[in-house]
């Protein structure tokens, strides 16, 4: 619609008033519900009342007659659902509704409302297991919503620092029944959220009528715990009342008692736990121990059986190796000495000496030594050196004797008698040249003492 006011022509207050009069009549009778606060009768013509709205910082004027509210029993936070047509009163410019018809939610009524949230925050994933997140083992700091002075306070409060007496809180004393309590809740839990040394968040109260606990199943409160970072511990009322905040906290204690014991553990316990754990460990470690023993010593026994066993196998072949190495050197060596003795005698059969020693003699020229070979060699009168086995004789060359087989043409007379200044070993002659195996020296033809005539020179 075109604005019909401009600077050069503004409305009056009063038709400005009257319009909004005219909008407000249009809306005719609405059904409202809230929570009575402010209730004021005035004789019995006219009751007033505020209605505020439980889940929000809003509230409206309500009048009505006096006989309106006959046979009802009204006090401050009672819910009401009331019948009523707004007004605009044009002289003071506020709202008020005009109500015609007031009617109490019960009880009955209360709770099917709070199964009907329950099925929608449920449907929503609010309640879900998944989302429950487990408490801090010990928190640095223990954030507490609960009334001011209150027992739900001092429970909490003592019965934590009675398990752990370091334990810190920051304690936040907000209304716990009536209109306002649930906008100090939800901002006393957002200053806990917000401060980084708060672990877990308890929300504590004592017991009280379902009309008391309706503040701790407020769909605001509800959402805004849900949306919270830090760990939510619920410690409502007793054990048989549930509100819907024990279903979205991350913990649900049945009393703020049980909620002191639950957020901090027990110092006597835990260092019993300690001692029993170390204990246990001592015990695990020296079986451990025991068991490494004795699997060492069983790998020494072991070790020394197959030590022993692969000892005695290696002195055996060692042994085995020597009586091998001891046979084939005594075999060798009578082989070598066998082969000696052969050698030995062979040697003794081809030696001048036993040729010497068969009645064979050499004739040597006594001047140097010279081997006579013929009797060509030792013309007569020449010196000769005649060496027997016995020794040697000195004899001179002249002619043959007349008497006896001549076995030669050559001639000898002993010069001498016989010395034996030489032994026959070793008077074998320098200039031989026959083969050792010669059985007949060269320029000897007869044994010696045969039919040669020699003359004695002594």
């Amino acid at each position: 619609m075109t604005n019909p006011t401009s600077p050069e022509s503004p409305w009056p207050v009063r038709t400005v008033a009257m319009k909004i009069a005219e909008w407000v009549a249009r809306l005719g009778e609405v059904w409202v519900e809230g929570q009575v606060t402010q209730l004021n009768r005035r004789g019995t013509a006219t009751a007033f009342l505020t209605l505020r709205d439980p889940a929000a910082d809003v509230s409206v004027s309500v009048t009505c007659r006096g006989d309106v509210l006959d046979g009802i029993v009204l006090t401050d936070g009672a819910r009401v659902v009331i019948r009523a047509r707004p007004d605009y009163y044009v002289g003071r410019g506020t709202l008020t509704l005009r109500a015609t018809e007031v009617r109490p939610v019960g009880v009955g009524e209360l709770l099917a409302r709070l199964e009907r949230l329950k099925r929608i925050l449920y449907a929503e994933g609010l309640f879900a297991p998944e989302r429950k997140r487990p408490l801090p083992f010990l928190p640095t700091t223990v954030g507490l919503v609960t009334g001011r002075a209150s027992a739900a306070e001092r429970d909490v409060l003592e019965n934590a620092r009675r398990r752990w007496p370091a334990v810190a809180f920051r304690v936040e004393a907000v209304p716990v029944q009536g209109p306002t309590a649930v906008p100090a809740i939800v901002d006393a839990l957002h200053r806990l959220d917000h401060d980084r040394s708060v672990d877990v968040i308890v929300v504590a109260r004592g017991g009280g009528s379902v009309e008391d606990l309706l503040p701790f199943s407020d769909e605001a409160l509800i959402r805004a715990v849900a949306a919270l970072r830090t760990p939510v511990v619920s410690a409502i009322g007793h054990e048989p009342d549930s509100p819907l905040l024990d279903l979205v906290a991350d913990v649900r204690c049945s009393t703020p008692t049980d909620a002191g014991k639950r957020v901090v553990p027990d110092v006597a316990e835990e260092l019993s736990r300690v001692d029993t754990l170390r204990q246990r460990g001592r015990r695990v470690l020296g079986a451990r121990v025991d068991r490494g023993l004795a699997e060492v010593d069983a790998l020494r026994r072991s070790g020394r059986r197959c030590a022993t066993h692969a000892l005695d196998g290696s002195l055996s072949t060692v042994d085995g190796l020597r009586t091998r190495a001891r046979r084939s050197v005594r075999a060798r060596l009578a082989a070598a000495e066998a082969d000696l003795d052969h050698s030995r005698a062979r040697v003794a059969a081809l030696s001048p000496a036993a040729t010497l020693q068969r009645g064979y003699a050499v004739v040597q020229k006594a001047a140097d030594d010279t081997v006579v070979r013929g009797p060509a060699d030792a013309p007569d009168g020449t010196a000769l050196r005649v060496r027997v086995a016995g020794g040697s004789l000195d004899a001179v060359a002249g002619p043959p004797h007349s008497s006896g087989p001549r076995r030669s043409s050559g001639r000898a007379a002993s010069s001498g008698r016989a010395r034996s200044s030489r032994p026959a070993e070793s008077s074998e002659p320098a200039e031989s040249s026959d083969p050792a195996g010669s059985s007949e020296p060269a320029g000897s033809s007869e044994p010696a003492g045969s039919s040669g005539r020699a003359g004695s020179g002594g």
